[in-house]
């Protein structure tokens, strides 16, 4: 949590609605510790939103019923951590693609335009921004976290046109992410995890160890039903209830 007292003349700090979203194909341990770097450096719950099929690449190997379920056990008993599936229900209700600003529109219809918002993005995703569907207005809407991801650190160049996007929208202070609705640009640093869903995907096509980089409870859904072609595998028991 945040603590001193607001300068003379400052605005005064509201409510900071945070998003993290992603397919989460399937939700693994490095997406659980960027969550909560980001409940814990910001002070505030972290709503995890499951994607529907992104325009912008290809479909998730798991139906969108399997993936938030798979959340859904990820973060029982984790405090600070929920999941929220308005853009799978928006999917259902249509046909059309589903974009971020629409996301951030219909959050903006419900919070109004003077709430904080901030979405949750990995370096990787941060570099292809550019390619997102009307990117100034989600820059300019929302607040956005980036978490670093292994290969993928800020350090490195970002491309032109994304690096023109962010110019002037950093900032170190996530103080600041409390007292405008949007806008700036807040590097998270935490530790890097090497596991990535893609690799994870393959790990368990393959046959090789997968079942340590995911909570145990995701890892017995996807054997249970037979997600990615897994095949039955010894899994450790599930912890007391």
């Amino acid at each position: 949590m945040f603590s001193g007292s607001a300068q003379p003349g400052a605005a005064l700090p509201k409510r900071l609605r945070v998003f993290y979203g992603g397919t989460f194909d399937p939700v693994h341990n490095g997406h659980l510790a960027i969550a909560r770097a980001v409940r814990e450096a910001l002070g505030t719950t972290v709503w995890l939103m499951p994607a529907a099929d992104p325009p912008h690449r290809e479909a998730p190997g798991a139906k969108a019923e399997d993936r938030a379920a798979m959340l859904d056990l990820a973060i029982e008993g984790q405090a600070g951590l929920r999941v929220d599936r308005r853009e799978l229900e928006r999917s259902a209700r249509s046909d059309a693609p589903s974009y971020t600003v629409d996301t951030l529109r219909e959050l903006r219809a419900k919070f109004g335009e003077d709430a904080p918002i901030a979405f949750v993005i990995g370096a990787d995703s941060l570099h292809g921004f550019a390619g997102w569907r009307e990117p100034e207005a989600l820059l300019a809407g929302a607040h956005w976290v980036v978490a670093e991801r292994p290969g993928s650190a800020l350090d490195e160049h970002l491309p032109p046109p994304v690096a023109r996007l962010v110019a002037g929208r950093w900032t170190l202070d996530a103080h600041a992410l409390r007292t405008t609705p949007g806008g700036k640009v807040l590097r998270l640093r935490q530790p890097l995890h090497p596991e990535s869903a893609t690799q994870i995907r393959r790990r368990i096509a393959a046959g090789e160890t997968w079942h340590h980089l995911l909570p145990p409870a995701v890892a017995r859904c996807i054997v249970e039903r037979g997600l990615y072609g897994a095949t039955p595998i010894v899994l450790p028991p599930a912890p007391p209830r």
